[in-house]
């Protein structure tokens, strides 16, 4: 769901409600009130990852104020948008560490051409078990794990070589 520039609040009023909430963050240098920092930011703005049924969203969304659904492009923005939990789970996987390592990166849904990767399982490791697509991403040195949700985004992490099991 998309919660505009009140991740945080939803994020908090969600799981006071008894939701699993998720919202990727990443480091970023800051400016506020005129000082510069390093803080603690979302990755994705505005997105809210919710694991609820659509019955009990409606009723968050009446209780959640600025809390609206992200609409399938696939069903002509009819359809509430809805991630596989395979998929979400692999991006967790690889999002969370993000507070902790600042190797890992986001891009959105243009700036990666997927298809040109070897779709792989990584095998070990913090990453272990994540499915995704390895290949070079521009500005990295190194082969990178690609996981993408589709429509939304992609977050990319170094991975050693010998961890990856080509599918």
């Amino acid at each position: 769901m998309r919660a505009y520039k009140s991740e945080k609040k939803a994020e908090d009023q969600l799981m006071q409600l008894g939701y699993t909430v998720f919202v990727p963050k990443k480091w970023s240098v800051r400016a506020y009130h005129g000082r510069k920092g390093k803080y603690l930011v979302p990755a994705i703005p505005s997105m809210v990852f919710i694991y609820a049924t659509k019955a009990s969203l409606l009723q968050a969304k009446q209780r959640v104020e600025k809390l609206q659904f992200i609409m399938s492009a696939s069903s002509g923005g009819r359809q509430p948008l809805v991630v596989s939990e395979r998929d979400m789970n692999d991006f967790i996987k690889v999002a969370s560490r993000a507070v902790d390592d600042e190797n890992i990166t986001y891009f959105t849904p243009d700036e990666l051409n997927i298809t040109c990767g070897r779709r792989v399982m990584i095998l070990g490791g913090p990453f272990d078990g994540v499915t995704g697509v390895f290949q070079r991403i521009k500005g990295h040195r190194n082969r990178r794990l690609v996981v993408t949700i589709p429509s939304i985004g992609s977050v990319t992490a170094e991975v050693a070589p010998d961890l990856v099991q080509l599918l």
